[in-house]
């Protein structure tokens, strides 16, 4: 396995990569890309960045709710826009949110959505429309932070010519893979009668590791003894 720091020589691999790597959902908009670093942020990892600014958060999960109460007394301003009054966020952080607006310390709108960033060097402003009404309306902002859920995927695994359908593994009833020696087990893969569960991911691991250690060592046995078998450890009954 070749990674960007290293080489691993291995003669098997067992891809344990749960639903794939993950990365923020983008805002809609065609010149999205163009504002990253001009104070588009959809991940925030120092809260001080926000500090005296007029900050647009967009989105109604967990995330959006959790920034719009951490950036109290941090942003100047903040105004936070949802596409419609249904919330995904826990419903404590969201009466939370509530009772700020209410308070004048933020400002909560419903059925709102960003249509437009503009600006030149920097976010400057936004355009927002209100999806019922088709109001426009144009707002004086800073920084726009999008929290619109993640997309996960396979990332440079789908580049390894592994059968792959509809974003998972398949897999043998071996958890063997279509390239001999790669092995995968839990949420990335998929075979007939899957089941997304812990208790399955490890079982299949088990399976994984037993059937690798026969692929490099084909006189090794599959189910090399019973875990309750001391003897598999050394020990005796004395």
């Amino acid at each position: 396995v070749v990674t960007e720091g290293d080489a691993y020589p291995s003669r098997t691999v067992l891809i344990a990569g749960g639903i794939g790597a993950f990365t923020p959902r983008k805002l809609p908009l065609k010149d999205v890309d163009r504002w990253y670093g001009r104070g588009l942020h959809d991940r925030i990892l120092d809260p001080q960045v926000f500090s005296g600014k007029r900050v647009l958060l967009v989105g109604g999960g967990d995330s959006a709710f959790d920034w719009a109460v951490n950036l109290q007394g941090v942003a100047q301003r903040i105004l936070m826009i949802h596409r419609r009054d249904g919330f995904r966020a826990h419903a404590a952080t969201v009466k939370q949110v509530q009772e700020l607006s209410a308070a004048g310390k933020m400002e909560l709108r419903t059925f709102w959505e960003l249509k437009e960033i503009h600006g030149a060097d920097r976010i400057e402003g936004v355009t927002i429309v209100n999806n019922k009404t088709k109001q426009q309306e144009r707002v004086l902002v800073d920084c726009v932070v999008p929290q619109l859920g993640f997309i996960s995927a396979l990332g440079a695994i789908a580049e390894w010519g592994l059968e792959i359908e509809k974003g998972e593994i398949k897999v043998s009833q071996t958890m063997a893979t279509n390239i001999p020696g790669i092995f995968a087990a839990g949420d990335i893969i998929t075979y007939p009668g899957k089941l997304k569960l812990i208790a399955t991911g490890a079982s299949e691991a088990a399976i994984a590791v037993n059937h690798a250690v026969h692929f490099i060592n084909p006189a090794a046995k599959v189910e090399p003894g019973h875990s309750s078998n001391m003897a598999i450890f050394g020990q005796t009954e004395d």
